[in-house]
């Protein structure tokens, strides 16, 4: 699965309401293929969808794209100067250290983990658009949260006697990681046995390190205390999710479905795995933190961004994972969300998913970087080699129709970087 997210205002799973609920507290507990342009197709869909897009969307694109190209490239520069070398200087000292976990398994599992480099650059990628003065410690707290829930997905697809208490004690740490240490009469999260039910344990004080890191660069971000309850939301589902998506193996789908049932935003009109699929995603808490980088940031910033990621930029984000892992994911018995799809549904669904978050994106505070990391997070997986099987092409065709603009460029821009290595 992805390893493919609340201000004073929701509980976990549930935007809209009135006050982000405590993290580590929710109770643990699916999208659609046909040919571009042609009447009555997802593609043709995603188009006419797109074209009756709200003011907000249709605003963004209004100057032709010229807007979108130019914070696209504003967000690259930055990128490749100030974030990229600092990722790179990270993910050789945590390699470094992983290289020292004295259990064998452990030591395995945080180095494929660690290869997985395309997750931790694109959750750095967030920073970009942070301030100068703390794009250093959102692109070391984002990093490292997401290098986190790297390995911890990969622990919790281990065998093990209770896949569901597993799954949730471990993924607990990532609440933990963007917990701020209390200051005198704030609120503590304390440090949890994160491999109280699982079969290995000796990792050396490794994961508590990456924990310990992505702390301490969240704590010092200015705003981290207005975004930390969202931030802390967000991972709170993740929690849910993550110990509810069993393996074929492990069980069944039936609490997963009832969480997300309840987790699902009245009036959100999305499928019980959609809910799913968006509590999966880390992009609520890469946006949050880099949300974290400005000084005074309102809370109410906070609260739009996290109802705009969670559910519809997070859900097209995990669909769009479990899609390029389709392959992956049935040879090794793992569930996909899309199987709940047919065909034609999955196509359509995801046409009508990416319109739903070009709107999401379109209505928050600095609208056109969040349609830039969208529009990039498009690219990178429609233009990977998994993608362009036969199978994926309706699908694949239905995203793009939908996505805006710049997709093709983007995905050419990311095709070059592959090949480039």
């Amino acid at each position: 699965m992805a390893t493919p997210g609340d201000a004073d205002t929701s509980t976990p799973g549930q935007a809209g309401t009135s006050t982000p609920g405590q993290a580590g507290t929710s109770t643990p507990g699916q999208a659609e293929t046909s040919t571009t342009g042609q009447a009555g197709t997802p593609a043709a869909t995603a188009q006419a969808d797109t074209s009756a897009a709200t003011g907000d969307a249709t605003r963004e694109d209004a100057p032709g794209g010229a807007a979108l190209a130019l914070t696209f490239a504003h967000g690259a520069l930055s990128y490749w100067t100030s974030v990229f070398p600092r990722v790179c200087v990270h993910v050789a000292r945590w390699r470094r250290r992983a290289r020292r976990i004295p259990d064998p398994v452990l030591r395995q599992l945080a180095m494929e983990a660690l290869a997985k480099r395309g997750n931790i650059e694109g959750a750095a990628a967030f920073a970009a658009f942070a301030p100068l003065r703390h794009r250093g410690a959102a692109t070391r707290a984002a990093s490292a949260f997401q290098c986190a829930y790297n390995l911890l997905d990969m622990l919790g697809e281990q065998p093990s006697p209770d896949p569901v208490r597993d799954g949730r004690r471990l993924h607990e740490a990532l609440v933990y990681a963007v917990s701020i240490p209390p200051t005198p009469g704030g609120d503590s999260i304390t440090r949890l046995d994160w491999y109280e039910h699982h079969p290995q344990r000796r990792d050396g004080g490794y994961l508590d390190s990456i924990l310990d890191e992505c702390r301490a660069a969240f704590a010092e971000l200015p705003s981290g205390e207005t975004v930390g309850p969202w931030a802390r939301a967000a991972a709170d589902r993740i929690v849910a999710f993550q110990s509810l998506n069993l393996s074929e193996a492990q069980g069944d789908h039936e609490g997963l479905e009832r969480w997300a049932k309840e987790a699902t935003p009245e009036g959100a009109d999305l499928r019980w795995w959609e809910t799913a699929a968006a509590a999966g995603s880390s992009l609520a808490v890469h946006a949050l933190i880099a949300a974290a980088a400005e000084p005074r940031l309102p809370p109410t910033e906070a609260q739009a961004l996290a109802q705009a990621y969670f559910p519809w930029i997070g859900c097209l984000h995990s669909l769009l994972d479990n899609l390029i892992d389709k392959r992956e994911d049935e040879a090794a018995g793992h569930r996909s969300l899309l199987e709940y799809y047919d065909a034609w549904q999955a196509a359509e669904r995801l046409g009508a998913l990416t319109h739903r978050a070009r709107v999401a994106a379109a209505g928050i505070s600095h609208s056109r970087r969040h349609t830039v990391m969208l529009t990039a997070m498009i690219a990178n997986y429609l233009s990977s080699p998994e993608a362009r099987g036969r199978d994926l092409r309706p699908a694949r065709e239905a995203v793009i129709a939908g996505g805006g603009p710049l997709v093709g460029a983007a995905m050419v821009v990311f095709r070059v970087r592959r090949l480039s290595g």
